[in-house]
């Protein structure tokens, strides 16, 4: 898939082309918006530890930061590996048990969740007309309503199932859940709700501060504020259904920010330019971190 968009991205904008928009591009912003993606990905790392305190961790700030940047490096090769690795890490390191920690990611992703809803509908007042025809055109309301109930009948077999279980592997899922939602309950168990809710905010403010830093990277890019956000979006949604974005993260920023006049060619360019600077900083961090980690923790 990423593939066939890379190739699809080639044929708006040629190798040679695009090359010379990075030759252009003003690496100021660039900087600029790298150090809103850090400071996103180190405040991540500090919210953590108020879901995890309800249950009795405390673990390091240098191994929550470590374990988060090695999390974006493992997403690059295959998507939401991320998640699974980010507890592990934590439970060599930190002696958290895995579904605990797991869990509290599931937490976060949810909170994670809220604010993505809360900034499309924020997006739906500012573009309404956009995000009107975009679901009109791409999703059918019987299909939604045949998967939303085929999801419901095979939770409620799965849960009846699970609590019925006794031994086997029965029993060892209905553990794993049991130790999984304590994890995913303790948003509720935290003593300090309000620093969650800063970091939650703070974190997604400085997601969109990347993206619009980064926009005068381009020369001549002028992007209104409806289209900083539909732009985000686009690429937030090209993030999650990729292994990083690679390919579908340029398609989606450009195809998303020819709504607002600009050409397509420059909106791949863009999206490239924003898609290589955020992957370079999880590379060069993320693997410092993946070094990092044995040696910070050579007493384990």
């Amino acid at each position: 898939m990423g593939g066939f968009l890379v190739w699809y991205s080639f044929t708006i904008v040629s190798p040679k082309e695009l090359l010379q928009y990075f030759e252009n591009a003003n690496y100021s912003w660039i900087a600029l918006g790298l150090f809103f993606g850090i400071l996103s990905h180190l405040s991540r790392a500090y919210r953590w530890k108020f879901l995890l305190e309800p249950m009795g961790y405390k673990p390091k700030f240098l191994n929550s930061t470590l374990a988060v940047m090695v999390a974006y490096l493992m997403n690059l090769f295959l998507p939401r590996a991320g998640e699974v690795t980010r507890a592990s890490v934590m439970t060599t390191y930190e002696g958290i048990p895995f579904e605990k920690g797991f869990g509290t990611i599931v937490a976060e992703r949810i909170a994670d969740l809220v604010m993505m809803l809360l900034i499309l509908v924020i997006t739906l007042f500012v573009q309404f007309d956009f995000i009107y025809d975009l679901l009109s055109k791409n999703f059918s309301p019987i299909k939604i309503l045949i998967a939303v109930g085929a999801l419901i009948v095979g939770f409620v077999v799965f849960t009846q199932y699970v609590k019925k279980a006794t031994k086997g592997l029965g029993l060892k899922i209905k553990n794993f859940i049991l130790s999984l939602s304590e994890g995913v309950t303790s948003i509720f168990r935290m003593k300090d709700k309000w620093a969650f809710i800063f970091h939650t905010v703070f974190i997604w403010i400085m997601y969109i501060a990347m993206f619009w830093a980064t926009i005068p990277s381009i020369e001549g890019l002028q992007v209104p504020f409806g289209g900083v956000l539909v732009g985000f979006i686009a690429g937030g949604f090209a993030i999650a259904a990729t292994n990083g974005g690679l390919g579908a993260y340029p398609a989606a920023v450009g195809t998303a920010l020819t709504l607002f006049g600009i050409s397509e060619k420059t909106g791949i360019a863009f999206g490239s330019v924003m898609w290589a600077a955020q992957t370079a900083m999880i590379i060069v961090f993320g693997g410092l971190s993946f070094l990092a980690l044995p040696i910070f923790n050579k007493n384990k």
